[in-house]
């Protein structure tokens, strides 16, 4: 089912009130959603799939805006119904009856929504939308969820089929990361193989957090581009504020991070302020060099700055979306890397690498006591987390934690990987 209308109508409000979350960016200025983005939605034990489009206005052809329209009508083109959203509050608009004539010719189901009627009392405002000739008109309040209700039961009889399969635990969710104009979107549709989100040279031209699946083969991928992250907290305001926020939250639930890097420009101190966003979100991650093929960065330049400046020591990937270079390797990388983070080293594995780590060097020592590593367990996977037995913690050095930690990530080939370890006193 996908979601259409004129910018500002109202339809990220009602995508948030139908999926019951607050996924879309929501504000008052038109035209803050731009790509299409599949949600699922349930309503009575059905499952159904939801696609919000940006504003469409036909009247204006700026590039990005006919990026928007294009968008909008390729979601047309898949659905089996669409809600056409209009403002009840400024009655039929010139844009409202282009696009009507769009969707009569696309010959699919449509249910005109006459939104933002906050009372009751109002309904008849809806009325005057019979004119688009497209049926009856709903009248709701995607903000206060009056006719919601009732607009769910009407959808769910109109929808053919049982919905989209939930995807399981057992999916990689991968979340791109980069500062903006790096070709975060260009590497989601590179992908999926298909223009599945706006490309544009203006920065920040993505602004929702976008959840794609993926299938290759029996794995399934959960791809989310996002919006570039700025380093400067001052530099975010109004809408980069919120889209920013919706980036951090899909690092806290991806497995893997893609952090993007433009090759062509090298990379740049804002590139490891990324980086380090992915390492506080617990994701494994991938240091991805872009645009490899106009680039004359060599990738022993940018290998020992990496190493030196983040403690995962994230493996690096070379590709160009736009030739497609590099694509098929970097989906074989996140499944390894994947692996890894959700791998498990068995106690008995795990107690004879701690005796060697004993042979291998001194552990340190305070006022004649010294440490001694009894023993260890992992507690915890996707990412891994360990627990290291000690007789006393307080004996422990930063700089002896880092080198277990490295030795650990070294014997296990876990570079990438976040790596938590908690040393603890015996009982």
């Amino acid at each position: 089912m996908a979601i259409v209308g004129f910018p500002n109508a109202g339809k990220s409000t009602l995508v948030n009130r139908l999926t019951s979350t607050r996924t879309a960016v929501v504000h008052e200025t038109p035209g803050v959603t731009r790509d299409r983005k599949e949600l699922v939605c349930e309503w009575n034990g059905r499952r159904f799939l939801l696609i919000d489009t940006g504003g469409v206005d036909i009247a204006d052809q700026s590039p990005l805006t006919r990026s928007v329209a294009e968008q909008a009508q390729a979601a047309i083109a898949e659905a089996d119904l669409v809600l056409f959203v209009t403002d009840a509050r400024a009655g039929v608009m010139p844009g409202d009856e282009e696009l009507a004539a769009i969707l009569r010719r696309a010959h699919k189901p449509v249910l005109v929504i006459a939104n933002k009627i906050d009372d009751p009392a109002q309904d008849s405002l809806a009325l005057e939308f019979h004119r688009l000739g497209l049926g009856d008109p709903v009248p709701l309040s995607a903000l206060h969820g009056h006719g919601t209700g009732d607009l769910l039961d009407a959808v769910v009889t109109m929808l053919p089929g049982a919905g989209p399969a939930e995807v399981g635990q057992e999916a990689i969710r991968v979340a791109i990361l980069g500062r903006p104009n790096v070709g975060k979107s260009s590497l989601l549709n590179a992908l999926l193989g298909e223009e599945r989100v706006i490309v544009s040279e203006m920065p920040g031209t993505t602004r929702d957090a976008i959840d794609t699946v993926l299938r290759r083969g029996d794995r399934t991928f959960v791809l989310v581009d996002t919006a570039g992250l700025r380093r400067k907290r001052k530099q975010r305001q109004g809408i980069e504020y919120y889209s920013e926020l919706r980036a951090l939250a899909a690092a806290e639930r991806a497995d893997v991070a893609l952090v993007l890097v433009d090759a062509s420009e090298g990379l740049v101190d804002q590139d490891l302020a990324v980086a380090d966003v992915a390492r506080k979100a617990q994701c494994s991650t991938i240091v991805v060099l872009s645009k490899w093929d106009i680039s004359e960065t060599a990738i022993e330049e940018v290998r020992p700055r990496i190493e030196a400046r983040l403690k995962q020591r994230p493996p690096l990937v070379t590709l160009s979306a736009k030739t497609g270079r590099g694509i098929s390797r970097l989906l074989d990388r996140i499944e390894e890397l994947f692996a890894k983070h959700t791998s498990r080293i068995g106690t008995g594995e795990l107690n004879r690498f701690l005796a060697e780590l004993r042979e291998k060097r001194e552990p340190p020592s305070k006022g004649g006591r010294r440490l001694n590593l009894l023993y260890g367990t992992q507690t915890q996977v996707r990412p891994p987390r360990f627990r290291f037995f000690v007789n006393d913690p307080g004996l422990i050095t930063r700089d002896y934690a880092y080198w277990v930690e490295n030795q650990l990530r070294e014997r296990y080939e876990l570079e990438g990987v976040p790596v938590s370890i908690d040393f603890v006193r015996r009982a």
